[in-house]
């Protein structure tokens, strides 16, 4: 769907546990996962001997040493745990201090003829690491401790990056991640089993306050046929608890101006060799300062205080966390913008219950709250000649959002073999923005193409007191609620699991309207007056280089969405050291327009899953593993808000013959049609006109939901003592995608070639319907005399589309881990991979499109010519190490270093070399002056390296309670572009002088203090 810029129109226990958190070795769960299992082999054991597992969160469960030795505690709530053997009723040996790591299995094993192993387990490095055999699924795990210890962002993305196979998504979508080649929409947020992800258009989620981080858990591929909903990845975080101990404390952490880096300013491109018939828009420009950027930095605040214990001991525990920080500083736009003074306020409160009913019965709540407000201040004008801010021009909007999860689980351990679990929650979401001063005048952009014949003398351009070009409606909230439910029963070599895994979703009065008087004047200069405007949409030539568009965009409304999933899954032990993963998976979508009624409805959508795990020598120092998976992912909500409810989106052209003095174009003349037609007045691409939509009509009565298929094969092997080293090769592709096509001439051509005459039809509205690229899709037209629908099947051929869409994903992953053995720990990551095919995803990074699953891309065949190639989150090479060093109690230093190579440029401009227009969607088609330019044929942007150090301080007078802490960020202060203006023609053969200019950067280096106390 088109889209304009605003700018741009004891030892091996522990040894296990230290390598499942730094190697992120898995068991079979996903990302609604709360809880671990522990198991192993009792070779000392006889029948009737009983294993008791007890924990620090007063859980206890004891289980029967089966005939062969083996034993398995699983549905274990995250925790240090005590496992010990027993033989009526005497203790045959114990070990303490397991910790578990989040959907994982930590091997316990009682070697021996009956000696006692008491005392504190400790990681030793003389011992053998042990790998999680048990493990089939690709994951990372960083705990509480590592990320006190690490120098990263504090959140859930920066802690994402860490995993092999993720890579930064485009600055338009703020920290999102890509996994595996995947658009930033389609990754899923889940913090203590409920899913968080953003319900309106998936673009993030919601995660716990830094300091409640007890685990976080990044799966990139491998699930189990538990969970789906997700074909990128998932980030999972598990909060803090109370344990038999009461424990306090709290951090104050600064990030102050002065010791961030200065941004470095922009200055307009050079054209120095310009293609024959084109030439520059202002050609005066050129090497001058374009975006001042030296005053645009700011400081942040954060305070966070912490309380966890035993309300009564075994029994009833809690733990709440609450932070609270402020940010401030100046953003100074580009030429032609004003100054921003803003400020930040941010709130969190995390609390947990759990109540340990009896032995067999355990009941969580978590509670959790975010509270973000963006007080924008004031808007200041601002002297690109002398650098200096001016006066007040307007005060600003007060964005608030907050959100607030209630979260319960339910665990019934009914028998040993049998297992019961229970999970409801609910989230709500409010949006609500202030505007202390709407200014009643239109808003103006493109003020540097304004005619400087009607400025005065050293006059650059004019602007008014309008600040924002979009308003919110202060109601817009979003309401989700599901339900879990699983039991897991364990017969002889078998663990069967089913259930369902239900959510519901709801938004109100989402999207945005026009400020001012419902309309903007934009600002244009071409070089060539006599070329038309818009063929296509029936503009003609403006007749003179200077025009105006008025445009409107207008798309608030409410819809809503289920999603219900039920599986089977059984991990069958085949052998003592082969095991199979078999799951099947069954999701069914449905999203409602703003009355109700279902516009989208996928259902029996089978997703199996199998996976394999081999114990090479029966000794965990070698796996071999793999897995196949299909994965099916929803559509959000906001995909209602354009492609089946009302909306406006219009462009309208005239000539001006001044400007007053609040920037507003004067003597507007309405450009004619082409070749002499009257004016066409309000023009949509899309045929967005303010028109109510037909849920029958909106989307082919046989829409697949999008899906992907992956397969993934590895190896985990000891290196010695204290090493472990692996690869693994991952391929994924995309077999069947969702977006929208505009291009409703070629439905009314499939009418007339089934023999029916289509002005007997109303095909042309809406003017962009859902379908799948590349299949074939049936879809109703109305009959005009009788309103009686025709389905007219339509292959993509029939679209005029030359192939459907294509999304591949290779990568192969080398990784080298030192697990921590008390003193240090590192782990050094390299991925090659490929992201080639012609869609990225729900998503289209190159423009920053927001419209998910209805981007410029399959709009119209033309659009599509050049599609191919290396796609927006395409990285080849990326190397990522991280490690610690503990020098002595009080000193401890770390680094993360991150290098990639860069992703490929786009270029792109009007069709062919005579700069056509044949979608009307102007400068979207993938020439570059004239010529076909796929992604990348402009090169790529340019490698980045990032050095993040930190120290650690925790001094023996303050028993090591108390920690100092400094961290570097961007230690060689590379500022880098990640992002470039990707359009090289602002109009018909008129260059953009800002074509190729960085957009998006590294951020300049910055330094962290923080101090902290936990007792």
């Amino acid at each position: 769907m088109n889209f304009r810029n605003i700018e741009r129109h004891p030892r091996r226990a522990a040894l296990a546990m230290a390598l499942a958190v730094g190697l992120g070795f898995t068991g079979v769960a996903m990302g609604q996962a709360t809880t671990g299992t522990i198991f192993g082999t009792a070779t000392s054991a006889e029948a009737g001997d009983t294993v008791t597992v007890q924990g620090t969160n007063g859980v206890s469960r004891s289980v029967t040493v089966e005939a062969n030795g083996k034993y398995t505690v699983s549905h274990l709530p995250l925790g240090t745990y005590t496992v010990t053997l027993r033989s009526d009723g005497e203790v045959l040996a114990k070990k303490t201090d397991i910790g578990l790591v989040i959907g994982s299995s930590t091997p316990v094993n009682f070697y021996g003829g009956g000696t006692t192993e008491l005392g504190t387990v400790t990681v030793s490095a003389s011992a053998r690491p042990e790998i999680d055999v048990n493990s089939v699924s690709s994951s990372t795990v960083i705990t509480a401790r590592q990320l006190e210890q690490l120098p990263i962002g504090q959140n859930a993305e920066s802690i994402a990056l860490l995993a092999p196979s993720t890579v930064a998504a485009s600055g338009y979508y703020g920290n999102a991640v890509s996994f595996g080649g995947a658009g930033a929409t389609e990754n899923a947020y889940y913090v203590n089993g409920y899913n968080t992800t953003k319900p309106f258009n998936n673009q993030g989620g919601f995660q716990l306050p830094y300091g409640s981080i007890a685990q976080q858990k990044t799966y990139t591929g491998g699930y189990s046929a538990k969970y789906g909903r997700s074909d990128g990845g998932v980030i999972s975080q598990n909060g803090k608890r109370g344990t038999n101990q009461w424990h306090f404390g709290g951090q104050i952490s600064w990030i102050p101006r002065s010791t961030r880096a200065t941004p470095r300013n922009l200055y307009y491109q050079r054209f120095d060799d310009l293609p024959a018939g084109y030439k520059l828009e202002s050609p005066d420009l050129q090497g001058k300062l374009y975006h001042y950027r030296q005053q645009n930095v700011s400081w942040r605040t954060k305070y966070s205080v912490y309380l966890g214990g035993p309300l009564i001991r075994d029994k009833l525990y809690m733990f709440i966390a609450a932070d609270r920080s402020k940010s401030a500083g100046t953003d100074i736009d580009s030429k032609g913008g004003r100054a921003d003074i803003y400020q930040d306020h941010e709130k969190n409160i995390y609390a947990k219950i759990d109540w340990n009913i009896n032995s067999s019965n355990i009941l969580e709540l978590t509670y959790l709250e975010n509270n973000q407000t963006t007080d924008e201040g004031a808007t200041y004008a601002f002297d690109y000649d002398t650098l200096e801010v001016g006066d007040k021009v307007a005060g600003n909007a007060v964005n608030k959002r907050s959100a607030e999860f209630f979260i319960g689980k339910y665990t019934s351990y009914i028998t040993d073999r049998l297992t019961f679990s229970a999970l409801w929650g609910q989230g709500d979401f409010e949006h609500p923005v202030k505007y202390p001063s709407l200014s009643p005048l239109a808003y103006v952009g493109g003020v540097t193409q304004q005619n400087p014949a009607y400025l005065n003398a050293g006059e650059d351009y004019r602007l008014n007191d309008q600040t924002r070009l979009y308003r919110y409606l202060p109601t817009r909230g979003s309401h989700t609620r599901g339900l879990r439910a699983d039991i897991s029963y364990r017969i002889g070599d078998h663990k069967l699991s089913a259930g369902i895994d239900n959510m519901w979703y709801s938004a109100t009065d989402h999207g945005q309207t026009m400020s001012g008087p419902g309309f903007a004047y934009f600002y244009v200069h071409t070089t060539k007056p006599n070329v038309p405007i818009n063929e296509k949409l029936n503009v003609g030539a403006p007749g003179q280089e200077y025009y105006i568009d008025k445009y409107i965009y207008s798309v608030a409304s409410s819809m809503s969405m289920e999603q219900k999933a039920y599986f089977i899954q059984d991990v069958w032990q085949v052998t003592d050291r082969f095991q199979l993963n078999i799951g099947i998976r069954n999701d069914h979508f449905i999203n409602y327009n703003g009355q109700g009624q279902a516009f989208v409805d996928e259902d029996n959508q089978w997703e199996p899953r199998i996976g394999f795990s081999w114990d090479v020598n029966g000794d965990a120092s070698f796996k071999i593993y793999g897995n196949v998976g299909r994965y099916y992912l929803a559509l959000p909500n906001s995909v209602a808000e354009r492609g089946a409810n009302i909306s406006t989106f219009t462009d309208e052209y005239f000539t001006y013959t001044g400007i007053d003095e609040n920037g507003l174009p004067t003597g507007l003349k309405p450009v004619g049609g082409v070749n002499g037609a009257p004016a066409p007045g309000p023009v949509s691409a899309n045929n967005e006109k303010g028109q109510p939509k037909d849920p029958n009509v909106v989307t082919p009565n046989d829409l697949t939901a999008q899906y992907q298929d992956e397969f993934i094969l590895g190896f985990d092997k000891t290196l010695g003592q204290n090493w472990v080293w692996g690869a693994k090769a991952m391929y994924r592709e995309l077999k069947t995608a969702i977006d929208d096509t505009c291009a409703m001439p070629y439905l009314g051509d499939k009418i007339e070639a089934m023999g029916y005459d289509k002005s007997n039809f109303e095909f042309k509205s809406p003017g962009c319907r859902l379908f799948n690229p590349g299949e074939t899709n049936t879809f109703a037209v109305v009959n005009k005399a009788t309103g009686d629908y025709l389905m007219v099947p339509m292959s993509y051929q029939d679209w005029g589309f030359k192939k459907g869409a294509e999304r591949k994903y290779y990568a192969l992953n080398l990784y080298l881990e030192h697990p921590f053995d008390g003193k240090w720990q590192m782990r050094v990551d390299y991925t090659f991979s490929r992201n080639w095919g012609n869609t990225e995803g729900q998503t289209r990074s190159d423009i920053g499109q927001t419209d998910v699953s209805k981007t410029v891309n399959w709009d119209w065949p033309s659009l599509m010519v050049g599609s191919s190639g290396y796609l927006a989150n395409h990285r080849r090479h990326s190397l990522k190490i991280r490690g610690a060093y503990k020098l002595n109690r009080e000193w401890t230093f770390s680094g993360t270093l991150l290098v990639q190579s860069g992703t490929p440029n786009a270029c792109l401009g009007y069709f062919g070399a005579d700069a056509k227009d044949p979608s009307g969607y102007g400068d979207y088609y993938r020439f570059c002056h004239g010529r076909y330019a796929p992604r990348g044929t402009n090169g790529y942007t340019p490698w980045t390296r990032m050095l993040n150090l930190g120290v650690r301080y925790q001094p023996a007078f303050a028993h090591h309670n108390l920690t100092l802490g400094l961290d570097i960020h961007n230690v060689f202060n590379e500022q880098k572009k990640i992002q470039v203006d990707p359009f090289y023609e602002n109009a018909k053969f008129t260059v953009n002088p800002r074509y190729g200019q960085g957009i998006y950067f590294q951020s300049p280096r910055y330094l962290r203090f923080s101090v902290s106390y936990d007792y």
